[in-house]
Parts: C-alpha cells; structure tokens; sequence
C-alpha cells in the first residue's frame, strides 16, 4: 500500500482522470473530494463489498425454466 501524506487543499492524482483532494480534517475523521469521469463508480468500502455480495447471491441463485417463462409471459 502506498501511503502519502496531504494537507487541506492538497490533491493525490490516480492515472490522468481520477483526482482526490482533501477537504477537512477535524479529529479522526477526513473530507475526502473525488473528481473521476462518471464511467468511473466510487463507493465507500463497505457499500461495494455488499454490491459484491449481492450481485454474488444471485449469481449462485438457482431458477427453473419454468420461472422464467412465467415472468416472460
């Protein structure tokens, strides 16, 4: 892992699209600022792991034929 230190209004770049700023710091907490291009998704961690988990339950669903030709009808 790469760790960097910045101050407030300071910016870390990643590639040529993707730009984080710092914005606040008061205690423990940071306001982070991200600037990507919309074809880029950005989440807090703990909504991707559940977008991950969701989309990995229904990939291991199982339906019957016959249930999707009932929707399809």
């Amino acid at each position: 892992m790469l760790t960097l230190s910045r101050k407030i209004n300071e910016s870390i770049m990643i590639g040529n699209d993707i730009e984080i700023t710092i914005l606040d710091v008061k205690g423990d907490q940071v306001k982070i600022g991200i600037s990507a291009p919309k074809a880029v998704p950005v989440y807090r961690k703990e909504i991707y792991v559940q977008i991950q988990d969701v989309n990995k339950e229904a990939a291991d669903s199982e339906v019957s034929f016959d249930a999707l030709k009932n929707i399809f009808k």
